[in-house]
């Protein structure tokens, strides 16, 4: 009987605690599992189609948040701070992935740098050449 008594205090103690379930400290980094959970399905999708400011912001995001869950912010909350760090870790491979594309495409360092930051020119200029007002202006 006394283990169960034990049992329920934790329990209500988590119920209770400045990070459980009845804070938005609690269902904030639950919901930001689906980030990760869409981060971990991307890398099925081939890298050309990957947005390198998307992973840039993703991983500064997991990163940032990771040290101030963790360490800065009082109450500690151990589970924001574990959602972060799994959001920037998948971020991170992306970007891995798409360097190491972008490498054996040929690309020098420089270029890598301008495809994450702006994404392929020749993609901008093939959608912009496929927009109704830019078609219009052609037949003029």
């Amino acid at each position: 009987m006394a283990s169960t008594a034990q049992h329920a205090s934790k329990f209500a103690r988590f119920m209770n605690s400045e990070t459980g379930p009845k804070t938005v400290h609690f269902w904030a980094p639950v919901f930001k599992w689906a980030l990760v959970v869409a981060g971990i399905n991307d890398l099925q999708r081939p890298v050309e189609k990957l947005s390198g400011t998307q992973q840039i912001a993703l991983f500064a995001t997991g990163a940032i948040w990771t040290r101030w869950a963790g360490f800065v912010i009082k109450p500690r909350n151990i589970l924001l701070a574990s959602v972060n760090f799994f959001l920037g870790g998948v971020a991170g491979y992306q970007l891995i992935r798409i360097v190491r594309y972008r490498h054996d495409v040929g690309d020098s360092p420089g270029q890598i740098f301008k495809y994450i930051i702006n994404g392929d020119p020749s993609q901008t200029s093939q959608a912009a050449a496929q927009t109704p007002a830019h078609a219009e202006s052609e037949k003029k």
